[in-house]
């Protein structure tokens, strides 16, 4: 074996020292060239800017005079002028007498005292209003006379129906806009045998209208009778309004 020249000096003794020095030398290098940026130059024409000198108009000052209001009138001074009077007339009293009467005043008319038995006392006739189911004799439809009670009211309720047929007409803006259904027509047959007090409920208020036109029209009767007197009776019908299919 050769020995060395200078056996002191070793050239791998810090051989892993200096790779680890170069390694970051280079890792160092490589991260700054990654993050080195370069920016395009480019000449801008910022040109030439004016300035006008703004022009500020005189405002002219315009004094307000406030004139003063008046100062108040003075307060009114009242002299009250209090004369005593001798007061020497002498005054009546007047007494008031009593006006009310108990049972024992008799009233006295002209020198007759009234008694009780002379006092007369009118009767007022109640109307009174009974319903068709439940009325003695019912109202007699012209061209129901001199048939029972039973054939009356049947007479009666026949001739109704067929006012109504006779009379019907649908109304022009129901159809127009579809409207159908029942309308409830209620009315009284006063004392006189007149129709009054006719009211309606329907679906509509034409329906209404039409039903309670119907039912105005109807002939003047004989009115229906409770115990012997002629009286109010209510009634009843219901009118169908509906369209035909096509």
């Amino acid at each position: 074996m050769v020995s060395k020249k200078n056996p002191e000096l070793e050239i791998g003794r810090n051989s892993s020292l200096y790779f680890a020095i170069g390694l970051n030398l280079m890792l160092l290098l490589t991260w700054r060239a990654l993050e080195f940026k370069t920016y395009e130059k480019e000449e801008v024409d910022v040109g030439i800017v004016s300035m006008d000198a703004q022009v500020e108009e005189d405002i002219p000052i315009v004094t307000m005079r406030i004139s003063t209001p008046p100062p108040p009138p003075p307060p009114t001074v009242i002299q009250e002028n209090i004369e005593i009077v001798e007061d020497e007339v002498e005054v009546e009293e007047t007494v008031f007498e009593s006006t009310e009467t108990n049972q024992n005043d008799a009233i006295v008319e002209k020198g007759e005292v009234v008694g009780i038995g002379d006092v007369r006392v009118e009767a007022v006739e109640e109307e009174v209003e009974v319903a068709f189911a439940i009325i003695e004799d019912v109202p007699v439809f012209p061209g129901c006379e001199g048939l029972s009670k039973e054939a009356t009211k049947k007479c009666f309720e026949k001739k109704v129906q067929k006012h109504v047929v006779d009379n019907f007409n649908y109304p022009e803006d129901a159809l127009s806009l579809g409207i159908q259904g029942r309308v409830s027509v209620l009315f009284i047959i006063d004392n006189k045998g007149l129709i009054t007090n006719v009211r309606s409920r329907g679906p509509d208020k034409i329906l209404e209208k039409e039903a309670e036109r119907i039912i105005k029209l109807l002939p003047k009767m004989k009115p229906g009778m409770q115990r012997g007197r002629p009286v109010k009776v209510a009634y009843a019908v219901p009118i169908f309004f509906k369209m035909g299919n096509g």
